[in-house]
């Protein structure tokens, strides 16, 4: 029987319907877990035990630890793990990941659970067109799981059968037995073949039916296994390619941590063996009938592999905590003008690229703040060069919220764009409000700045008086926007709105009050016309400003009585 082009289609298709259910199941679990997920993370990871804990639980759950260990990078970007919680997590999500083979191996190779396949789409379907997010959720998981299966029981069928073909067979054969560098070279597979395809299941599950058939033995099985855990930390190095140091350090310590597993077992690659063959055959008790025995030494090679590893390393977190910060060194002083959290792409779900995008409008609005105090500091800056310095920064930042807007927005929309609950749609819509007022107030910023500029370029000055009341509307305008800063960093619910809305109040009142003295002041002869004209300008642009932090706070606001 002749292997053709066709065959070869037909195996990849099986691949491909076995990572696409894996996709599936994964995002289905996800978005039913949503909130709970972040909260699991954050509140779980206290100390390192608790972290590798919580890491294998997820893992477990999401069947992914690519999906982890890229969701616990893209929370270290956003400052919710620090370094050394992030490196708990990462060791469980390794074990976590091992459940997928025990799976495979209970249930693929002892149970053709592809004939459940079809009656568990069947089941799936009304869930999956149904209008509430968590029962849709729930019918992907299905979806999901009938599909990984299917697939599952198509590479078996579709997988070149060696015996009929003796010339693959030679081809195997020819690089299986030269001993040792057979272990290396199948381990260097084992790692390509899953940088290739983005997911140690998929690759494990090849594994698995290439043993199950007696086509590689069972050392060299081990050996493509070792391969996969390498290969697996490449996905969450991409994504942290332009994330922040802290992420990228949290992606290397998952490679290190890989990579020194590997070199020890490598090391004692015999005994190691000898080791699980003992727990299958004679703690277990699983016979070699039917090429199943093959299947669970696999799977328990893997997770004793990972648990040996993870009860080794555990120990030393700080130590590779150094190790990372010293591999990756923090940059000088990062560049303040680049968005610092949603540059590394979509992420796996809505909810924690909504995370991102959250976490970037707070970074926005402090630097819209910083911004509104640099126009502060305008207004007393007496030399000419360090005042064009300045009022050149101020342009510079104005054109930053400018881009920052946009980049925010467009990223909102494609996250739009995707399977969403009516909550997350709610969160997006009031969220690209909350950005676009920012940009607002980053407005009347510059317009604050060009006002204080015109009036440098004239021949008079303001009165005592006037810089006075000038003084206490700028006070009164930087503590409405420190209470809008910490009411959208707030997740606890634990700052009072109100406060916004008087702070407003009062800059409205002292507008109102101002605009009324100026009148009499200008009739008075006390200072000319151009220079009240001047004065009322920048009294009514810190009223303007007000309005656009009330909207802000009104759209946040909006948002969390309408999630609580």
């Amino acid at each position: 029987m002749e292997y053709t082009f066709y065959d070869f289609l037909a195996l990849l298709g099986s691949l491909a319907l076995f990572l696409y259910g894996m996709k599936i199941m994964s995002e289905g679990l996800q978005k039913f877990a949503g909130d709970r997920l972040r909260s699991i993370l954050t509140a779980m990871t206290t100390n390192r035990v608790t972290g590798v804990l919580t890491g294998m639980l997820i893992t477990a759950l999401i069947q992914s630890s690519s999906a982890t260990t890229v969701m616990v990078v893209s929370f270290v970007n956003a400052g919710l793990l620090t370094l050394s919680q992030s490196i708990g997590v990462i060791m469980g999500a390794n074990i976590g990941t091992t459940v997928t083979a025990w799976i495979i191996s209970t249930l693929g190779f002892k149970v053709d659970i592809s004939a459940f396949s079809l009656p568990l789409l069947a089941i799936g379907i009304p869930l999956l067109f149904s209008q509430k997010s968590t029962r849709k959720s729930v019918g992907e998981f299905i979806f999901g799981f009938a599909f990984l299966f299917m697939g599952l029981n198509l590479l078996k069928v579709n997988a070149p059968d060696l015996s009929q073909n003796p010339d693959m067979l030679a081809f195997v054969q020819n690089y299986t037995d030269m001993g040792f560098l057979s272990v290396i070279l199948f381990v260097l597979i084992g790692t390509v073949l899953t940088m290739i395809v983005q997911a140690s299941a998929a690759t494990m599950a090849i594994t698995l039916i290439m043993c199950a058939n007696g086509w590689i033995s069972f050392e060299l099985g081990a050996a493509l296994v070792l391969g996969e855990n390498i290969g697996t930390t490449i996905t969450a190095n991409l994504a942290a390619l332009t994330a922040n140091t802290q992420a990228r350090r949290a992606a290397v310590a998952h490679l290190m941590f890989n990579l020194f597993g590997v070199v020890w077992v490598l090391c004692l690659f015999k005994p190691f063996l000898n080791m699980v063959d003992w727990i299958i055959a004679d703690f277990m008790n699983i016979s070699e009938a039917g090429g199943v025995a093959v299947s669970f030494k696999l799977s328990a090679f893997h997770t004793c592999f990972n648990v040996c590893n993870v009860l080794i390393l555990i120990w030393f977190v700080k130590f590779i905590e150094k190790t990372v910060c010293k591999v990756v060194p923090q940059k000088e002083q990062e560049e303040e003008y680049r968005l610092q959290f949603i540059t590394g792409g979509m992420l796996s779900t809505a909810e924690l690229s909504i995370l991102q995008a959250r976490k970037e409008i707070n970074l926005f609005a402090e630097r819209i703040q910083r911004m509104f105090r640099m126009v502060r500091d305008l207004l007393h800056t007496e030399n000419e060069n360090d005042f064009n310095k300045l009022f050149s920064r101020i342009e510079k930042y104005e054109n930053i919220s400018d881009n920052m807007e946009v980049e925010i927005a467009n990223y909102l929309n494609q996250v739009s764009e995707g399977r969403l609950s009516s909550e997350s749609k709610l969160q997006i819509r009031e969220m690209l409000r909350e950005v676009t007022e920012i940009e607002s107030i980053g407005d009347s910023c510059y317009n604050l700045a060009r006002t204080i500029n015109r009036k440098r370029r004239g021949d008079t000055d303001f009165t005592p008086k006037q810089y006075e009341h000038i003084h206490q509307m700028f006070q009164l305008t930087d503590d409405a926007l420190t209470q809008m800063i910490a009411l959208v960093e707030d997740t606890h619910r634990q700052v009072d709105v109100n406060r916004s809305f008087n702070i407003e109040n009062e800059i409205n009142n002292y507008r109102s009050q101002l605009k009324n003295q100026n009148v009499i002041d200008v009739n008075n002869k006390e200072y000319s016309y151009q220079m009240g004209v001047h004065y009322m300008d920048i009294i009514t642009e810190c009223e303007k400003l007000g309005d656009y932090v009330v909207n802000v706070v009104e759209a946040h606001s909006d948002v969390k009585e309408k999630k609580a």
